[in-house]
């Protein structure tokens, strides 16, 4: 509930309408392919005479355009540049790139880098493996902490105060294999403590495993976690000694580096 509304306090001028600017944006990023003027009003609940005015106003500012042949709007090139230059705040993604890429190459699945900011755990980075299988994971993707491998390692070696609030709250079940009672996901957490990597097989989509590990600055705090996605069949419920080496490796290297750069 709005907490404006609940305390009978009008909501502060201007509020609503950079709302719908920022719905309108997110939507239209959200799209596969450029959006008519009518469907982006529809969606939004809105008319097309005020959704036009939002929409002619971010496209001045780079963060919408128009294709010219048919008139519809898609998200603008300036919002990639933002991203990009948001992402490249973190550490780890710059510094942990090369490291990435080895571990796909060595591994052929696909390698992924979540970090949690503020209460989500995002992902922020994705490189595609080299099997037929392709993941529409990508950059900005949220992650359930109780129900992913990334999640289980920020549960098991980030905040406490996170950890407690996750598990003593509701625990959607995504699947049939999700863990959806406090007891089961505190012993899953304690095994990711003791061997230092997580999976969680079948947890967010059936017939997908991830196997995760976490990444440490210099003062040992979790910074990020990196991990291997693909099929079952390739990252099986107990992966291959030699998957994790690679993984529980590269998440050591990326920390040393981290370490080395302070």
């Amino acid at each position: 509930m709005d907490p404006d509304k609940a305390s009978g306090k009008p909501a502060p001028a201007g509020t609503s309408t950079l709302d719908l600017a920022l719905r309108a944006v997110e939507y239209l990023v959200q799209q596969s392919r450029p959006a008519a003027l009518a469907q982006i009003a529809e969606a939004l609940s809105s008319s097309k005479a005020t959704i036009y005015r939002h929409l002619v106003t971010l496209q001045k500012h780079g963060f919408v355009r128009q294709e010219p042949e048919t008139g519809r709007y898609e998200a603008g090139i300036k919002l990639m540049v933002l991203g990009e230059a948001l992402r490249q705040r973190f550490d780890i993604v710059s510094a942990a790139r090369e490291d990435l890429m080895t571990l796909r190459d060595r591994t052929g699945q696909a390698v992924t880098v979540c970090a949690a900011i503020d209460a989500e755990l995002i992902v922020l980075e994705l490189i595609q493996g080299r099997t037929l299988i392709e993941f529409a994971t990508r950059p900005g993707t949220r992650l359930a902490f109780h129900a992913s491998a990334h999640g289980k390692i920020w549960l098991a070696f980030g905040s406490q105060d996170r950890t407690a609030a996750i598990t003593n709250g509701p625990l959607q079940a995504w699947t049939p294999a999700t863990i959806v009672t406090k007891d089961a996901l505190l012993a899953d957490l304690d095994t990711v403590r003791e061997r230092g990597w997580a999976t969680a097989p079948d947890e967010v989509i059936t017939g997908v495993n991830t196997l995760a590990a976490p990444v440490f600055d210099h003062r040992h705090v979790l910074v990020g976690s990196i991990a291997i996605v693909g099929a079952t069949q390739f990252i099986t419920p107990v992966p291959d000694p030699e998957q994790i080496r690679e993984v529980v490796g590269a998440a050591g290297r990326i920390s040393r580096g981290l370490t080395w750069q302070d």
